[in-house]
């Protein structure tokens, strides 16, 4: 099942896929014009994601917020029900709130892997035969409705990964969003700026106090996060496109070929048209063995 809604004054899309035997996106591809925020819920047994050419396990009942410019494919689809909807729909830009799209799940800088009790499976249930029947009801409270719901669904699953990912209440304070609004701020320029001070300016903080909060909360230090950021990205771009390393190096605001291939063999262990092959190598051998 695939239902959609258009926003013909806005230019906003929702999408909800229930059971669908080929559900993927590829930013760097087909998708590119569509950058939908997707909220995927996994009501089957353990199977592989694949995310930006990374495999991981998507556990049972488990629900998974995915950014817009992130590539992905299932194993089992039809396993799965998911949420799709772009800025048009639901966010504003500079709304940075924890039920925005610069909030809690898609701020947060890594995969949430959101386990699902009874009770939240019920309660999600719920919230998506409401989806069905409001997107089966064409009339003129219909994009309202919908907004309504995909916000309660967003809060409800944004309470769900607070109390799993951030177990202590007293950190959800000002020091943790923090940390939210430095991710985001990577994530709009990761391409030109690598270096701490930048982001610690635009945050009014120094990168000593920067690192200190890092430090507080177990995460990685800020330099790792955004060397983390460009080393993805750059396998985004391996991986599902035909550009040159020359030119990702230009793409990720490096001027130096040579320096960029020797940052990227540190991260990974692989040169840039190492990793390619690399994963060319994995495709055909996926190909070959599904073949059989």
């Amino acid at each position: 099942m695939k239902l959609l809604l258009t926003d013909a004054n806005s230019g906003g899309h929702l999408l909800l896929l229930n059971d669908e035997q080929h559900f993927d996106h590829f930013f760097y591809g087909r998708d590119g014009t569509n950058k939908y925020f997707t909220i995927v819920w996994n009501r089957g047994d353990q199977q592989r994601i694949t995310i930006d050419g990374e495999q991981f396990d998507f556990p049972q009942q488990t629900i998974l917020p995915l950014m817009f410019n992130q590539s992905f494919s299932f194993e089992r689809s039809s396993d799965l029900t998911a949420w799709q909807f772009n800025r048009e729909f639901y966010c504003i830009i500079d709304h940075d709130s924890e039920v925005s799209c610069v909030g809690f799940l898609f701020g947060i800088g890594t995969n949430l892997f959101i386990n699902l009790d009874e009770a939240s499976q019920q309660k999600l249930l719920l919230l998506l035969n409401m989806f069905v029947s409001e997107l089966n009801t064409s009339d003129h409270m219909q994009n309202d409705m919908l907004v309504m719901l995909l916000k309660r669904l967003i809060i409800t699953v944004t309470q769900l990964a607070k109390s799993e990912y951030i177990p202590d209440m007293r950190q959800q304070n000002e020091r943790f969003n923090i940390i939210r609004k430095f991710n985001l701020l990577v994530e709009g320029n990761f391409h030109n700026e690598h270096s701490v001070n930048f982001y610690a300016q635009k945050l009014n903080k120094s990168p000593k106090t920067l690192s200190n909060l890092f430090a507080l909360f177990d995460q990685k230090t800020p330099i790792q996060l955004i060397q983390e950021r460009i080393i993805i990205e750059a396998k985004r771009l391996l991986y599902y496109t035909d550009k040159s390393a020359k030119e990702i190096t230009y793409d990720l605001g490096f001027e130096d070929p040579a320096y960029f291939c020797n940052f990227f063999k540190k991260h990974t262990s692989f040169s840039p048209i190492g990793y390619r092959n690399k994963k060319e190598t994995e495709k055909r051998e996926e190909i070959t063995i599904s073949g059989e």
